[in-house]
């Protein structure tokens, strides 16, 4: 290949890839100074998080009753920084004005969040407590809370959406999102950050389990591997482009167990107390107390 051959072909190529109409709508163009969410701080916010709430068993293994004070109020300073600078660059990402520099006012909510985000630490941790003994309690081959909390991806899983949960709550663009699925990387857990669950929740082994963003789920709720709490297919609008923003995911009340595999599908309600068993599909409301083990 000759040398002009060469350089048509790199000249020719950055054109198409530089052309607009290629780029619609996968393009963002940043303002001067302010980067999008960083997966690499995200990932360490995670961990400053788990180490927050399980301390000893993340984070600086040295920790005990007479340093915890401490670590805990380093991480929780570190914390507070670096998820204040992750929420503004979250804000800035979907701020319509784009080209146009950020106001103070950003940066004020962005710190505002953050605080509001650790003063939840102490209910997320609480919270957490209960998985851990609901797994513990639904597995007996565990011997300990400190294996469940060292071991099972369902922890590192419910840490992650806790928080995420509590994020989209509050507000913040984007973050959630990438937080929840910075979890199903690691564990094989999808659970949606705008989804509703209980106390007392578990998921047995985990992988493949996946949990939709309009899903509400009650306490003491049990999931085995592989199960699935999403959506029938979803109205159009005239234009023929999805409708978002509708309650379409399942409903699961208190002490229901579903099983490996399973398909759970559309805005039903499955009732108080209900079993549903392996490789079922369901798209009818359950009543309270009911099991359904074969498809009819």
């Amino acid at each position: 290949m000759s040398n002009t051959d060469f350089a048509h072909i790199l000249t020719r190529t950055v054109d198409e890839l530089s052309d607009p109409a290629s780029l619609k709508g996968l393009f963002h163009q940043h303002r001067e100074g302010n980067p999008l969410p960083s997966g690499k701080v995200l990932e360490e916010i995670i961990d400053l998080s788990r180490s927050i709430i399980f301390p000893g068993y993340f984070g600086k293994s040295s920790v005990n009753t007479r340093t915890i004070r401490y670590h805990i109020g380093v991480n929780i300073e570190r914390l507070h920084k670096l998820l204040t600078d992750q929420i503004m660059a979250g804000l800035c990402f979907t701020c319509p004005k784009a080209g146009e520099p950020c106001t103070g006012a950003c940066a004020n909510k962005a710190e505002t969040i953050s605080l509001q985000l650790v003063g939840r630490l102490p209910q997320i941790r609480s919270t957490l407590a209960t998985d851990v003994e609901a797994a513990y309690n639904g597995d007996p081959a565990a011997q300990s809370y400190g294996e469940i909390i060292s071991c099972y991806p369902v922890i590192k899983a419910l840490v992650n959406y806790r928080i995420a949960h509590e994020l989209h709550t509050l507000g913040v663009p984007l973050i959630p999102r990438i937080i929840s699925e910075m979890a199903h990387s690691e564990t094989g857990i999808d659970i949606h950050p705008a989804a509703q669950i209980g106390h007392h929740f578990t998921i047995d082994h985990g992988t493949g389990v996946v949990i939709g963003a309009t899903c509400i789920i009650g306490n003491n709720v049990k999931l085995y591997q592989g199960v699935t709490l999403g959506a029938k297919s979803f109205p159009l609008d005239e234009n023929g482009n999805p409708i978002k923003g509708i309650a379409r995911h399942p409903i699961l009340e208190d002490d229901v167990i579903v099983y490996s595999n399973a398909t759970v599908l559309g805005r039903i309600t499955i009732g108080r107390g209900c079993i549903i068993g392996a490789n079922i599909w369901v798209t009818e409301d359950m009543k309270p107390n009911t099991k359904k083990y074969k498809k009819e």
